[in-house]
């Protein structure tokens, strides 16, 4: 993972689809674009796709040809400034995926999320020792550094549960989460007690989707739905499988996954019925590690 990459976060987003927006507004093409201003057109498409942050004369040059007003040149200029703030990944760059990093970001400045999880629990409700124990299960096996800040990646994105405006989040977890032992009896026990402590939060949903629910439209992989505070960033779709991390948009594929995550929360436990559930699971794992 070394190596320089541009990190997307909100702003960046909203930057790419703005120029994009006005060079379409403007009716020219990338190759007119290009023309006029100099600019390489395999650029102007990284920067209309968030792939690459534009330099500030750049940027500059493709407002001079669009002929923006003062108002959406200050804008521009402000979204650009912000984008080349670090985001919140920036601790763990260079431990996990670019596609993980550009999802972390945007994490921290959704409004929402929904989640469904299909074999463990969800990274922003992990203690560190089931995060570690998990991510201890990578192939090929990792530095004992890499894991740790992995891990703990998933700890500090927690502050968004807690933050001044926190995250509103709905989880819908496969009931193999609280019943596969990761880590050992005690590491479980204590993260179905923080599973059972977040559930008392009042931005925080968890249902346990269990065994005798049968076949369901998430058996493919988990996946997260992301809203945001401003009308103008839209939705994002992360989704996780062993094989595919990736972030996705489009109103077909979020419509989608909007209506396979209403059919796992309709088919799921209650909230007080999963937490129920949870309880049990923990007396479950403890008398086992007695009796044993």
């Amino acid at each position: 993972m070394a190596g320089k990459r541009t990190t997307l976060t909100v702003r960046l987003r909203r930057l790419a689809a703005m120029l994009r927006e006005l060079r379409e507004s403007a009716q020219l093409s990338k190759e007119d674009v290009s023309a006029r201003t100099g600019i390489n057109v395999t650029t102007l498409y990284r920067i209309e796709m968030a792939q690459a942050r534009p330099q500030r004369r750049t940027l500059g040059a493709m407002l001079d040809l669009y002929q923006v007003d003062d108002k959406m040149r200050e804008e521009a200029l402000s979204l650009l400034t912000d984008a080349l703030k670090p985001g919140m990944s920036r601790p763990y760059e260079g431990a996990v995926s670019e596609v993980y990093a550009n999802y972390i970001n945007f994490e921290a400045e959704a409004l929402s999320a929904r989640q469904y999880q299909t074999s463990t629990v969800p990274g922003l409700l992990q203690t560190f020792e089931y995060a570690a124990a998990v991510i201890d299960t990578s192939m090929p096996r990792l530095d004992a550094s890499v894991m740790e800040s992995r891990a703990q990646a998933r700890m500090d994105r927690a502050i968004n549960l807690t933050k001044d405006d926190p995250l509103e989040l709905w989880v819908v977890m496969d009931e193999a989460a609280i019943r596969r032992v990761v880590g050992g009896p005690a590491t479980m026990a204590g993260q179905l007690d923080r599973l059972l402590d977040e559930t008392k939060r009042k931005n925080v949903i968890l249902q346990v989707l269990p065994f005798d629910a049968g076949a369901h439209p998430g058996m493919a992989g988990s996946f997260t739905l992301l809203d945001f505070k401003n009308p103008v960033d839209p939705e994002l779709v992360y989704v996780e499988s062993m094989s595919v991390h990736d972030l996705v948009e489009g109103h077909s594929e979020i419509r989608r996954f909007g209506v396979i995550f209403d059919q796992l929360r309709a088919m799921a436990l209650s909230p007080r019925d999963s937490a129920k559930l949870i309880t049990e699971a923990r007396a479950a794992i403890t008398q086992s590690a007695t009796a044993q």
